[in-house]
């Protein structure tokens, strides 16, 4: 009996750890029609744009376009914290991140982007209010490239995932700056709300004829759902997109990524 308990719990770890990680080569994706996504390691990205093949035996210094990652999702739900936290940890691996304030919508985004900017003493681009968040983000990424930086994060207006006008100016704005990354940030205690916002802002960004997927989750609030960990399971499972990081705390180092063995170990707790 011990011995069946105990393969019935490897299966089930096994399983789980193949959905949280999609390029295992797990089912996440299939239920919702949505291309099982790939490992996302955001530093690792950084480092292969500054410098190509370093990280394969070459060194060449690219020199040219920085790593440019978009952050998206709704109202309210922490994308220009987390985005601070993703530039702090970039910065703490010797990275040369500029913050590029392109929520050109609601009042006081730029000067909270400025205040986490001046915080972490990184260069912030952004041409105040009422401006295209497409044209604001292209100039940050050619500053940033004029200037050395070696990755653009871009802060984006929140919006719900109903709002026709809004979504098609986020589709625009992936489609014309072309980002290595786009990270939709959710909170952890959404439940299946979140899988609404996430295939509904997924399907935004592939109208029109493009086929530009979310590539990872930044889950919030993580450290607030003790063993009810069943969001970050379900997200994963049902859309193949894999969870990039996962906010802890208020601070800035409060931001990990996600660690499969502790998600099993809450299920099974």
């Amino acid at each position: 009996m011990v011995g069946v308990k105990r393969a019935v719990r490897h299966a089930l770890e096994d399983a789980i750890e193949r959905i949280l990680r999609p390029e295992l080569g797990g089912i996440g994706g299939r239920s919702l029609g949505m291309k099982r996504g790939k490992s996302v390691d955001v530093l690792r990205g950084v480092i292969e744009k500054r410098n190509p093949g370093l990280l394969s035996g070459g060194g060449k210094k690219n020199g040219g376009r920085p790593y440019v990652i978009v952050m998206i999702g709704i109202n309210g739900v922490g994308k220009s914290t987390s985005l601070a936290k993703i530039a702090y940890y970039l910065q703490s691996n010797q990275c040369n991140p500029l913050l590029a304030a392109c929520d050109t919508f609601r009042s006081g985004a730029v000067e909270q982007l400025s205040v986490h900017a001046s915080c972490l003493s990184l260069p912030l681009y952004h041409q105040g209010y009422a401006k295209d968040p497409s044209a604001v983000a292209k100039a940050a990424i050619n500053k940033a490239a004029e200037e050395g930086n070696d990755v653009v994060l871009v802060d984006t207006a929140g919006r719900m995932q109903n709002n026709v006008p809004l979504m098609k100016a986020l589709a625009k704005l992936v489609t014309e700056t072309n980002p290595d990354l786009v990270l939709f940030v959710c909170e952890a205690l959404v439940g299946n709300d979140g899988m609404d916002q996430l295939t509904m802002f997924q399907k935004a960004l592939t109208m029109g004829g493009h086929s530009r997927p979310i590539d990872g989750i930044v889950l919030t609030k993580f450290d607030t759902v003790s063993d009810k960990v069943g969001a970050a399971l379900t997200l994963t499972h049902l859309t193949g997109v894999p969870i990039a990081f996962c906010g802890t705390g208020q601070k800035y180092n409060h931001l990990r990524p996600l660690s499969v063995p502790f998600v099993i170990q809450s299920l099974f707790s």
